[in-house]
């Protein structure tokens, strides 16, 4: 594969981390603060939305499976058909309409369109890395370059994100010392008006950080489209025959090595989720680090970002499973933050859990390819699996996270959450704190354990590769 077939690869899949980032981080404050929906609906809102991604999953597997070769290829064409109905309903998402009284009904829907339809894009997108080579290398360097360029993509959804709508999260009464002003009229003053207007700052920041990122979608796409050339199935015998669906699928089930893989970052994945999603709401209400929450995440995904590279050199040099355990990195800088609010050490926490997000990323997305090829040489005459592995693989980890999401808005509405107030109750930020430090610990920790038992390692995976060149 040449660098810029690579490099169009990877922007292509870019817009998608960008709008997902910016939900990532700020969908649940913006539900909770500017909406001003109850912590319960906004739970409903995410975890349905989340759901309905996921459930997207193996319907888009199934229908990409059947569909057939084109002049652009097979995949290229969903991609191309769902990108404008996403971006219409990602710009929906962050509109506030006038009415209050469906505000939940109008949020679900448009974050449920969103999730399903960024669900056909990522699906034929993930699964294009095994129709751009049969080389191990190549699609390993791809992955990379893809991860890359996603991890660039989430930097600059939260910068675009946090620096646009920065300003209707501040307000300048909120940094009195709550040691000097403990009344409980100062608990409930409300750190912004209320934005009933649909015309409102607050609204109009959302909106015009909406737009610039819909504009994202349409230069992704057009990018993919012109620098990257899709191969007629590279993997298929001449005498192969396609699996049909549901035996596919029941196969890719009962394989050893996807089964541990998927439940490893199943549990990781949702420990990044709940990073992701309370972050700010803990820098806001826990953490007094109200006006540098978007420094922060900037931190977060800068570091993130040029660590990609390195965490490719170290799985080549030291193997995959290895290059996992810098995914524990983040757990004792994230209990230190939750203990110590310190600024410098929350800088310090950020770089540090960039790092570990980085490989949580890259990991999994290198690994899956060794998993479909370890399948292909114990089912060498059957064709059409890429799809089901790669569909499954994301809808498993999207139901844990909207899962994983949900509990947590719903933890906050349990323990008297209240929209837009200075400081919340000692139970809202205990809830925060454990959202941020001891259960993404244990998640992260019953993940690495699972990995520990992943059958394929270096030496396998050059045995597969040679087994698959002979058997072509």
């Amino acid at each position: 594969l040449s660098m810029c077939s690579k490099l169009c690869y990877a922007i292509g899949g870019a817009p998608n981390q960008v709008a997902g980032s910016a939900a990532s981080f700020f969908l649940q404050i913006y539900l909770l603060d500017i909406a001003r929906i109850t912590p319960f609906h906004a739970s409903l809102v995410l975890f349905i939305g989340k759901a309905s991604g996921a459930v997207t999953d193996p319907v888009a597997g199934f229908f990409i499976s059947k569909s057939r070769w084109t002049k652009i290829g097979r995949l290229m064409p969903w991609m191309l058909a769902c990108t404008p109905f996403t971006i219409v309903s990602y710009f929906f998402m962050w509109y506030l309409p006038p009415f209050a009284s469906a505000r939940v009904a109008w949020y679900l829907t448009f974050h449920c369109l969103f999730q399903a339809l960024t669900t056909l894009f990522q699906v034929p997108y993930a699964a294009l890395t095994m129709f751009l080579s049969t080389d191990q290398k190549d699609r390993d360097s791809a992955t990379a370059y893809r991860m890359t360029m996603e991890v660039l993509g989430t930097l600059i959804g939260a910068a675009l994100q946090g620096q646009i709508v920065a300003s209707a999260h501040v307000s300048p009464h909120c940094t009195v010392n709550p040691s000097v002003n403990t009344t409980d009229s100062w608990h409930d003053t409300p750190s912004i008006p209320d934005p009933t207007d649909p015309l409102s700052h607050q609204v109009k920041v959302y909106m015009i950080a909406a737009g610039v990122i819909a504009g994202v979608y349409l230069l992704g796409i057009v990018i993919l489209f012109l620098g990257v050339k899709e191969r007629d199935d590279p993997y298929a015998l001449n005498s192969d025959r396609a699996i049909p669906f549901c035996k596919g699928l029941a196969l890719t089930m009962k394989h050893g090595p996807y089964v541990k893989l998927t439940a490893s970052f199943l549990l990781i994945s949702t420990a990044v989720q709940l990073e992701q999603g309370n972050f700010v709401l803990f820098c806001t209400h826990a953490a007094g680090l109200r006006n540098h929450f978007q420094y922060l995440v900037v931190t977060i995904l800068v570091s993130a970002a040029v660590s990609v590279p390195f965490w490719q050199k170290f799985l080549q040099r030291f193997g995959k499973k290895c290059a996992a355990c810098g995914i524990s990195w983040m757990i004792p800088f994230a209990v230190m933050l939750v203990t110590i609010p310190n600024l410098i050490l929350a800088y310090f926490v950020a770089f540090v859990s960039g790092l570990s997000i980085a490989a949580s990323l890259l990991l999994p997305w290198s690994m899956l390819p060794d998993v479909v090829d370890n399948f292909r040489l114990q089912n060498p005459h059957g064709k059409g699996q890429e799809t089901i592995f790669y569909s499954s693989y994301v809808f498993f980890t999207k139901m844990s996270a909207g899962i994983g999401l949900g509990i947590s808005a719903a933890g906050l509405e349990f323990t008297g959450y209240k929209p837009g107030i200075c400081r919340q109750s000692d139970d809202v930020i205990l809830t925060l704190k454990l959202l941020i430090g001891a259960v993404p610990a244990v998640l992260i920790l019953l993940g690495l354990f699972i990995l520990l038992f992943y059958p394929i390692t270096e030496e396998s995976r050059k045995e597969t590769k040679l087994a698959l060149e002979e058997l072509r």
